[in-house]
């Protein structure tokens, strides 16, 4: 297992549709590893394929935060949201790719979804609460969307101006 360098905003990986993943091989196993680990590593919730420049629909999730608690690392392979509820939330969202920016983002409450497992078999389940919200941002990173892409034109060019110099920034540290 290895940390993977997670992609800034803004990078054009981030804004493109990912492609399937055709079969569980060593290396998507591999990727689900790494994923966790620098997941946890970061820290962060959730963490999607394209974050660490692998263009394939693959996340992963682990929303649990109570102290003491287990860890629920989930892998979702090919994702997609099969029900929605009506019944909407504000949630102040962050991203690995946008660091120390935060915004309140409007979805459904509840989400029910369809992955494939590691073991390539069909997992349903539904979701909500913070697990809710953080599946929906994972899965629009595989659809090439940002959290910010959820805001008004005015707020997103502010956040990726800042991530821009903080681009800058690193590079020039680096």
């Amino acid at each position: 297992m290895s940390l993977r360098p997670i992609l800034i905003h803004p990078d054009p990986r981030l804004k493109k549709v990912c492609a399937p993943v055709a079969e569980i091989t060593p290396e998507i196993r591999a990727l689900a590893r790494d994923m966790l680990e620098t997941m946890y590593d970061a820290p962060g919730v959730g963490l999607a394929a394209p974050q660490v420049g692998v263009l394939q629909r693959l996340f992963v999730m682990d929303c649990v935060k109570e102290e003491g608690a287990d860890p629920r690392p989930m892998v979702l392979i090919n994702p997609e949201i099969t029900w929605a509820s009506e019944e909407t939330a504000a949630y102040e969202e962050g991203c690995l790719s946008i660091p120390e920016q935060y915004a309140e983002v409007r979805r459904p409450l509840q989400v029910q979804m369809r992955w494939t497992d590691l073991e390539g078999a069909t997992q349903e389940a539904a979701f909500d609460g913070l697990w809710a919200t953080c599946a929906q941002h994972e899965l629009d990173h595989l659809d090439g969307k940002l959290f910010i892409d959820h805001l008004g034109p005015i707020k997103r060019q502010l956040i990726t101006r800042r991530m821009v110099k903080l681009k800058r920034e690193r590079a020039r540290a680096g």
